[in-house]
């Protein structure tokens, strides 16, 4: 079994032969992307995006099974975001391999990232984070619930800790969690009582039905909504976007531009919601980060993270490369990485035989 330890190397292609150059066509003063949350959707995602922008790759997670890793030019164990170690870790990594600019995939991570951006800066990362404020309207799904009703936002009936008056069938899952983890279908009111006590922080919201979608967005520093991308839920699984289609719509559209300049969401963010039968839109939450389903937006045309990139850097954000196409399809599949495993030091149970927080090239 692999353990984790902070700032040890996972992979390294340092003298990797590519055809590869830093991206002219963003723009970017020469430096390498630091991609935290390697091991999810989103950060694999963005890893492949930066790749393909031309930029050279350092990706980081708290598990050094992570695929992310062994995608990237680099590849690094930090600690998780609550430890106190977490955000040092990322700058001396970023120090190593000349990482200048920053982007977060885990919700969780923004608010330690956020708070020290000073402390990145000593270590020479750019970053364009959200205000914790923003980050916790969305993080914590009551308080979503709360902010999104005094916007006008419609939004699924919900209560706190128990069912009160919300209607069913329900949804429950926890104030504070993300993708499918805790989250329970409920059709009974008899089933309601035993599914809640299973939650950790319970809330109790009535299910929505329809069609589902995900619009994948950036908005710029002056909370204008620059790029957008409705696609389809076709099929999910583990609450992970598996086939989807782009498509336009107007009302999802001006109902996201509403509820991200009320919530001052600035960067990626993806924001999660229903057309119902009737045709109204509901928004159910949004993610603070890019998406796992980021790459059907890309394929569909809309630039986001390179533009993201040129937004931190300080450079004008380009709408028009922020166009998608409607009907772009996506249907996803496993594909397997393979590698040669390295005998475990007996001291240490280190699968690098290293020792712990030290670089294994």
């Amino acid at each position: 079994m692999r353990d984790s330890y902070p700032g040890l190397v996972i992979h390294d292609d340092s003298q990797r032969i590519t055809t590869r150059t830093q991206a002219s066509d963003l723009g970017l003063p020469d430096g390498a992307v630091l991609v935290t949350g390697a091991g999810g959707p989103a950060g694999i995602a963005v890893v492949r995006a930066v790749l393909a922008l031309g930029c050279k790759v350092v990706a980081v997670d708290a598990n050094s099974w992570s695929v992310g890793l062994q995608l990237a030019d680099h590849g690094a164990v930090v600690p998780l975001s609550y430890s106190p170690g977490f955000v040092d870790a990322v700058g001396k990594i970023a120090e190593q391999y000349q990482a200048k600019y920053l982007v977060a995939t885990v919700a969780e991570e923004l608010p330690s990232l956020r708070n020290k951006v000073e402390r990145l800066s000593d270590f020479g990362l750019a970053t364009w984070l959200p205000d914790v404020a923003a980050i916790d309207s969305c993080t914590d799904k009551w308080l979503f619930f709360e902010v999104a009703t005094a916007l006008g936002i419609p939004t699924p009936a919900t209560a706190l800790g128990m069912a009160n008056e919300v209607p069913g069938p329900w949804i429950v899952k926890p104030r504070w969690g993300r993708g499918s983890r805790h989250v329970y279908s409920v059709d009974h009111q008899d089933e309601l009582a035993v599914v809640i006590r299973w939650v950790p922080d319970p809330i109790v919201q009535t299910r929505a039905s329809g069609n589902e979608f995900t619009v994948d967005c950036l908005v710029d520093h002056d909370l204008n909504l620059v790029g957008a991308v409705p696609r389809w839920r076709v099929e999910t699984k583990a609450g992970i976007s598996t086939r989807g289609e782009t498509f336009s719509d107007a009302s999802v559209l001006g109902l996201v531009e509403r509820l991200l300049v009320g919530l001052k969401l600035q960067g990626p963010s993806n924001v999660q919601g229903f057309v119902q039968l009737d045709g109204q839109v509901v928004i159910t939450e949004v993610n603070p980060r890019f998406s796992g389903g980021l790459p059907l937006s890309l394929a569909a045309g809309a630039d986001l993270v390179g533009e993201y990139l040129r937004g931190m850097a300080g450079l004008p954000i380009r709408p028009e490369r922020l166009i998608a196409r409607d009907g772009v399809t996506m249907a996803r599949y496993h594909e397997e990485l393979f590698g040669e495993a390295t005998p475990a030091s007996p001291s240490t149970g280190n699968d690098t035989g290293t020792t712990p927080g030290v670089a294994a090239s």
